[in-house]
């Protein structure tokens, strides 16, 4: 991301906003262009008719008889007036409504579409996930706004300036001319306004962009955020980035304010100068009173016009700003383009791929040198595995393949063809790739399978699913292949998702098949039968497997050794063993001496005697027709237990927000402002300012009222001494405009900034005090929370800004101008206030129509803003598996309903605004015509009738605005209620509570007693039934058992991201549900099977372990532990070398070790180990395994594991069935039951070809 100060000041041109509009946009907005021009000049015709109606009743003076048929024929011209009004008002605000809602979702469609052609570097180092989700939740809204309705404003406005002027000139030039001096001075005042805005709205919408990657960070890994108690963590770093925000929020308040009322004041104070210099021209020019008066009332409708502009103006600023980064984003040429249909398509594909002095550096590391002159050649058809340590280049040879990168020298090649020679589409389309950390989208199974191929059947779907052993568990499911896996695939277990990850691969049917440690998450029965599958489709194709396990490759045609960039060795496995001092044997025997125990202790066991034993012999019938199946009861069972782990009731989120009580309207607008009581007198002072700057405009109206009769003043001497008067008054209007309006704008700007700040950090702390339970939803992904934190805030703010201060100052102006309409003629007023429930009921209308579409309109953008960010936070998935269009295509059709609720709208919006013109031009006509009967009649003045005239004229205008606000307080609505459902919340699990046991010191104990557990989506599927155990402190135990057969939910229950159903989980004897939280994960050390790191520095993501506050030589200790200092060190940057969006800039298992690194400086009582080690290659795993077994002497531990090998010398081992723990003890005392449980698996990890 750029820094501020670079990019903090850009924006683009205004007409580059509309770069995307189509044929129909262009019509729109001509058409809509010609209404505004009509509603606009609307204003300074009816200038016309007022200097007529002003000759009318001062020529009329001393003959009342001829007035009503004088005033009649003129007042008629307020009906044509306000006809043509109407239907120029319905063209604009309807045809700029509905374009600017169509250009902005082909903005929002663009910029997806662009972001996901990027080219991996890209997002490595000029953006991330949080980023994008809030440019596309928060800036596509300030850019819609800022080509939608209000350009057809400022048009209208910027018509009724020029037209006020012409109508001036022509009525009497040399008082306009006079009046056009003060126009540079209006210029240059909106200008420098416009361009310091600007400034700052763009540091703003940084600032916030900052504050979503936090977000996006933070939820995506909420439960790592969660063990290591980093809720306080998360909440102090957003309030940083929101404190930047809120900052130039300020600032940019305060110049609006200054800006706008110097803009009002040059306008007042020249009214000032025209009522002097007029007199002159009535006394030596032979100007009519009447002239004077309509050139001066055109100059008032034109300058006003420049005051109401300022919105728009501002509007503008911060839509050119936010447009800057996106456009940039939608016009930047990658330098590896997918869309690029350009490029060889070869009609057939060999399979050579060849690495020819390949020399490459990470565009975020470029310091660093991964390859030089790297040199690998792998025939077509054959298996060629890449072994190595971690962090050696392994993965960046894939990388290199599937051309996310190219390298700086050397070149690539497939069947001799430089790969930047090919389509990069037809390229992606040849290769299948399973990565080590299974990606999965938030959608169906059937779904993510489908992924693989475009138009793939439901039959070839399944059989994929069937390939990759993933059709038993999927089949047992309530939904079937239509279950939600959940926001990147948490409702899953990782054996589950890697398995839905592989029969992906297999259904795209790929020449190239790039395996990743593709089964490292996998159980040893699932294992065997998805490398069976693999082994199937591999057969004539390409494959390159990049394997830490030794085991698992040993049938490979080709083996090469990796080493600082280099291939050391390359050959089969048995002519690699030829050379005992070689780089490949040293790793075999690494491997050999890290499983020498579990080998020598397996080997007991006569593999025979514990498969004739252990498995009925009609199982061993079908196992014999079958690879795939085993038969054994237990086996059976243990799928039943996977069914348990992983149902999910897809219908079950609609009845979890039902616990979520919205709040009532009105009790939420109380809570808004009780939440902004603290700055009470502040808003006094705003709103005292406010209604100063609504009284203004009445205040003006009555003097010009006054003014009529100086003008028709026979004796000069009293024309002159009249008017010295009134101009030194509206000098006093003009000063009071320096005071008011900037005091309104800085004052409420400062509350809705406040305002916006504390509600994104209550909504962000309610957030991350969820229990876990809570991020099940759907509803709840990190993708949806962004998008809500962003536009909830930002239109709540709205309300307390604009909307706000425009209320009260409205407000003031109808009241004021009540008083003096009644205070001239209480009958004519109150004639023309019955007119006033007509103005009130259409806006009433309008805005009751649109309550409906609100709503709906906001959760349709967090669908389309969950389906972006899933697929920007897993753009290699994407690019890998051409999903680019695929992903587009699913976002627009989430926004199709929201873009045609906005359509309706503004048809909607249309009709109440064309209305309300008509009936605000009528009461002007029925005004003079009754005036002029009153006069007629002598009951009042014809200087009166203009006095209540000007007084419903402000008071109009002060309705008419607050119409307008009708469509931001319906968007305030649903976000109100959405905010406030966040807020009342109240966790079961409180990070936050300090309620609670914390005990002097914990020994270790752990029992689960008569557990039950359902997970709160998926109530449906029972996963324990009453487990017991117990675990001594400072023993090991391990828990072992079918992928999804709820081992990791031990570990989940043990951290309290959930609670058991019923049942007892007691550590040191005491129910953990009675323990400080806080206490408790303070004191267990969670290493999970995927790493989650932060964006940041290694150090801060060691230091993560205790809040930060971990000292440098604990920090290089942990690392030391962990075997990650060596790595780290020969980083250019060392320690403060940043890990990248979701530490991307590391290799799997360098991830794994700073992981486990932050375990170990944590210090825990207990640590919990969930395949800890199953992203280490055999050197790492061994050292690693070696500082575990060191650090959890003294600790209780308990290790979930899918390889037996691993945890052969732990005190305890628990085999987990069907909800429950069918045997315990250790290794040698479950081999001694050959037909147990354990002993069949030992049996099956022994005969697994994998291994």
């Amino acid at each position: 991301m750029d820094h501020p100060k670079k990019a903090g000041d850009r924006s683009v041109a205004f007409y580059k906003l509309f770069s995307f509009a189509d044929g129909l946009d262009l019509f729109l907005m001509l058409l809509g262009s010609f209404g505004a021009v009509g509603n606009g000049i609307a204003m300074p015709l009816m200038t016309i008719i007022f200097g007529q109606l002003t000759n009318a009743f001062g020529e009329s003076a001393g003959n009342t008889s001829q007035v009503v048929d004088t005033v009649s024929r003129v007042a008629l011209r307020f009906l044509y007036l306000g006809c043509g009004s109407a239907i120029a008002a319905l063209l604009e605000l309807c045809c700029w409504m509905c374009t600017g809602e169509r250009q902005a979702a082909r903005i929002r469609s663009l910029y997806l579409k662009a972001i996901l052609r990027q080219d991996i570097p890209f997002f490595d180092t000029e953006t991330n996930t949080g980023e994008v989700m809030s440019r596309m939740s928060g800036d596509t809204i300030l850019i819609q706004e800022a080509m939608g309705e209000k350009v057809g404003k400022f048009i209208q406005l910027s018509t009724t300036f020029l037209g006020g002027f012409v109508i001036a000139f022509v009525k009497g030039w040399r008082l306009a001319l006079v009046l056009l001096s003060v126009i540079p001075l209006l210029v240059a005042t909106g200008g420098a306004m416009a361009i310091l805005t600007s400034r700052m709205a763009t540091r703003g919408q940084m600032a916030y962009a900052e504050a979503g990657t936090l977000v996006e960070q933070i939820v995506g890994g909420i439960k790592t955020v969660a063990s290591f108690g980093g809720e306080k963590q998360a909440v102090d770093k957003y309030d940083k980035a929101l404190d930047k925000a809120y900052r130039a929020g300020v600032r940019q308040s305060v110049v609006a304010g200054a800006g706008l009322g110097a803009l009002l004041c040059v306008v007042f104070g020249s009214y000032a100068f025209a009522l002097w210099y007029g007199s002159k021209l009535i006394l030596h020019r032979g100007y009519t009173g009447g002239d004077v008066l309509n050139v001066i009332f055109a100059v008032l409708m034109g300058g006003s016009s420049l005051g109401q502009a300022s919105p728009c103006i501002s509007a503008f600023a911060a839509g050119r700003a936010a447009a800057c980064k996106m456009f940039e984003a939608i016009h930047r040429k990658p330098s590896i383009d997918a869309s690029d249909m350009g490029g060889l398509t070869p009609d057939r594909v060999v399979g050579d791929i060849e690495l020819r002095s390949v020399s490459f550096r990470y565009p975020a590391r470029p310091e660093v040198a991964v390859f030089d002159n790297f040199s690998l050649a792998i025939p077509s058809g054959i298996t060629a595995a890449l072994v190595g340590e971690s962090g050696s280049g392994k993965s960046t040879v894939v990388s290199l393949i599937e051309r996310f990168y190219d390298p700086q020298a050397g070149a690539v090649l497939l069947d001799g063809i430089d790969v930047r020679r090919l389509q990069v589409k037809w390229l992606r389309e040849q290769i299948g790739l399973v990565s080590q950390e299974p990606v999965l989208f938030g959608a169906s199974i059937k779904d993510n399978i489908s992924y693989g191929k475009d138009g793939a059947t439901d039959e070839e779907i399944k059989r994929a699913a069937a390939l990759a052993n993933a059709s038993k568990f999927i089949d047992k499911m309530p939904q079937g292949y239509s279950t939600h896996v959940g926001d990147h695939g948490t409702q899953l277990s990782g054996g589950q998702k890697q398995r839905i990850a592989i029969a992906r691969a297999i259904l795209k049917n790929p020449r190239i098949l790039l395996l990743d440690e593709a089964t490292s998450a996998l159980d040893a029965e699932s294992e065997r039968v998805v490398q069976d599958a693999l082994d199937g489709i591999m057969v004539h194709r390409t494959t390159v497997i990049v394997a830490h396990r030794l085991s698992t490759i040993k049938n490979a045609n080709c083996i090469a050794v990796v080493q600082r960039g280099n291939v050391v060795e390359k050959g089969t496995h048995s002519e690699l063993l030829q050379k005992p001092d070689g780089a490949y044997s040293q790793l075999v025997r690494l491997q050999e001496q890290h499983d020498e125990r579990s080998k020598h202790s397996l080997a007991k066991v006569d593999p025979d005697e514990v498969v004739e034993q252990s498995v009925p012999q009609r199982s061993l019938s079908r196992a014999s027709s079958s690879r795939g199946s085993f038969g054994s009861r237990l086996l059976r069972s243990f799928s039943a237990a996977a069914r348990s782990a992983i149902e999910e009731n897809a219908n079950n989120n609609a009845n979890n927000k039902s616990e979520e009580e919205k709040p009532q309207l009105t009790q939420a607008f109380l809570r808004l402002a009780a939440l902004n009581k603290p700055e009470a007198p502040l808003a006094v002072a705003g709103g005292l300012a406010a209604a100063g700057h609504g009284v203004l405009f009445p205040l003006f109206g009555l003097l010009l009222s006054n003014m009529i009769g100086t003008f028709f003043e026979t004796s000069r001497h009293k024309l002159r001494k009249d008017v010295d008067f009134w101009s030194a008054i509206f000098t006093a209007l003009a000063a009071a405009c320096l005071i008011v309006v900037p005091a309104q704008i800085a004052s409420f700007g400062l509350i809705g900034q406040r305002l916006i700040r504390r509600i994104r950090r209550q909504s962000f702390g309610a957030v991350v005090r969820q229990d876990i339970g809570w991020f099940d939803d759907p509803s709840n992904s990190s993708g949806a929370i962004s998008a809500r934190l962003s536009t909830d805030a930002a239109y709540v703010r709205s309300l307390v800004g604009d909307s706000m201060s425009l209320a009260v100052q409205n407000v003031a102006t109808i009241v004021t101008g009540l008083i003096i309409a009644f205070a001239a003629n209480w009958t004519l007023a109150l004639l023309i206030l019955a007119l006033v429930p007509l103005l009130a009921l259409q806006g009433a209308t309008q805005t009751k129509m649109m309550t409906g579409f609100s709503k709906n309109a906001k959760e349709t953008y967090q669908d389309a803003t969950k389906v972006a960010n899933d697929a920007v936070s897993s753009i290699r998935t994407v690019a890998s598996y051409c999903m680019e269009q695929k992903m587009v295509r699913l976002y627009m059709q989430k926004c199709e309903v929201t873009s045609k609720s906005g359509i309706r709208n503004g048809m909607v919006s249309g009709a109440a605004l064309g209305f309300s013109n008509f009936v605000l031009y009528g009461s002007y006509a029925l005004s003079f015509w009754y005036g002029a009967r009153l006069v007629e009649e002598g009951k009042t003045t014809f200087q009166k009738v203009f006095r209540v005239f000007f007084a419903i004229t402000m008071s109009a205008l002060g309705v008419s605005q607050a119409v307008t606000l009708a469509p931001d307080l319906v968007k305030v609505k649903a976000s109100v209620r959405s905010i406030f459902a966040t807020l009342d919340r109240k966790s079961k699990i409180d990070p936050f509570n300090a309620e609670g046991k914390a005990l002097e010191g914990m020994k270790g104990d752990i029992e689960f007693r008569h557990v039950s557990f359902r997970y709160p989506s998926r109530p449906d599927a029972q996963v324990f039934r009453d487990m017991c155990f117990s675990l001594e402190a400072g023993k090991t135990m391990a828990l072992v058992g079918e992928s999804g057969s709820g081992k990791s939910t031990v570990i989940a229950l043990l951290e309290r991201f959930y609670d058991p159903d019923s049942g007892e989980i007691l550590i040191d004897g005491i129910n953990i549900k009675t323990m400080s939280l806080r206490w408790l994960r303070q004191h267990i050390g969670l290493v999970s099977q995927e790493p989650i790191l932060f964006s940041g520095t290694i150090r801060s993501n060691i230091a993560y372990a205790r809040e930060g506050r971990v000292a440098e030589e604990e920090i290089e200790a942990a690392a030391t532990t962990a075997n990650a200092h060596k790595f780290i060190s020969a980083l250019p940057d060392g320690y403060n070398t940043q890990v990248g969006d979701r530490g991307m800039q590391l290799s799997g298992g360098q991830k794994q070790r700073v992981a486990i690194a932050r375990a170990v400086a944590k210090e825990p009582r207990i640590l919990l180990l969930d395949e800890a080690t199953s992203a280490l290659d055999a050197e790492s795993e061994s050292v690693v395994q070696e500082a575990l077994d060191r650090i959890m002497v003294g600790k209780t531990t308990l290790i979930v594991a899918h390889r037996l090998s691993t945890i052969v010398g732990v005190d305890v081992i628990a085999v987990v069935n069907n909800g429950v723990i069918v045997e315990r003890g250790s290794h040698s005392q479950l081999m001694s039951k050959p037909n147990g449980a354990y002993a069949s698996l030992v049996k099956l990890h022994l005969s697994s070809p994998a291994k």
